[in-house]
């Protein structure tokens, strides 16, 4: 006879099944998540399969070198997390990565943000499969309670573009994010991407076109800072407002207006690349927590 209890406890375990996926499939879904921010158009200023962006020293061909080569590393950082290694550890292994993401595009810097910040949530998924968290903390907090004092006391890169813009204009950057449990992802990016899915869910790709232009109206980008100072910052802010303003995705045109708005990124030399990175770290948190948890 099943007891009340037992139905209890098989509904637990299929909870936990469908939203604590394999370790060892962890590494190829961040590799996925990567391609499909690549593969977004339009992004204001960002290299896509569609065209460079603002960029003249890479394009489709180099983010995907990238993907590929840093894809084992994301897959090691998700079983460092599954061995509850601290952030020493972590960092030597994003270290890594680094070294394979240069080699690989012969020296552009592809994805160092991203293989911060989406290698921390692999590892904090990897912590989660492996039983080591309660299973129903976001990747988010699981970051925030594990490595949030190694990330904001750890070494400082000083001569990449965001250290030099959070040194000069005072930005948070990418490790207050990180310390704080991906804020942006989980308020901004996050609530986009899945109320554009559940609106026109055969239409993948407007929900992520939503998620970046909502992370660009709102994020702090030192990309931005660095390439157009806090003028560039407040007119990335303004024009990603006034798309969400008028409707983004949910209004005909919108592709018209977006594809506008990326042409005017790319004359003034404008690259959001942080809310990139945050996108990818956005649709890696979606395929990881169902919104029915």
């Amino acid at each position: 006879m099943i007891t009340a209890a037992m139905r209890g406890l098989e509904r637990s375990v299929q909870r936990r099944a469908r939203i604590t996926p394999d370790v060892s499939a962890i590494g190829a879904i961040a590799a996925r998540c990567l391609v499909e921010e690549l593969e977004t158009w339009p992004k204001p200023g960002l290299v896509s399969h569609i065209d460079n962006g603002s960029h003249v020293d890479m394009d489709a061909g180099t983010f995907r070198r990238s993907a590929a080569a840093i894809e084992p590393h994301l897959q090691r950082l998700a079983d460092a997390g599954a061995r509850a290694c601290g952030m020493g550890r972590l960092r030597i292994i994003g270290l890594e990565a680094e070294h394979a993401m240069f080699v690989a595009t012969s020296g552009v810097n592809t994805h160092r943000g991203a293989i911060f910040g989406l290698g921390l949530l692999c590892a904090a998924a990897g912590a989660r499969a492996g039983g080591l968290v309660d299973p129903e903390l976001s990747l988010g907090e699981v970051v925030r309670r594990l490595w949030s004092d190694g990330i904001l006391d750890g070494p400082v890169l000083l001569h990449s573009h965001g250290s030099a813009a959070r040194r000069r204009f005072h930005a948070g950057g990418a490790r207050t994010e990180a310390a704080n449990g991906f804020p942006s992802v989980y308020r901004i990016g996050l609530p986009a991407l899945r109320r554009v899915a559940h609106a026109v869910p055969e239409d993948t790709e407007a929900a992520r076109v939503e998620a970046c232009f909502a992370l660009i109206a709102s994020v702090e980008d030192t990309n931005l800072l660095h390439r157009g100072g806090f003028d560039g910052l407040r007119f990335a802010h303004d024009a990603a407002r006034c798309f969400i303003d008028a409707g983004g995705v949910s209004v005909p045109g919108w592709r018209t207006r977006a594809q506008s708005i990326h042409d005017s990124f790319v004359a003034r030399r404008l690259s959001p690349g942080g809310s990139a990175d945050l996108l990818a770290m956005t649709l890696f948190v979606d395929a990881h927590e169902s919104p029915c948890r």
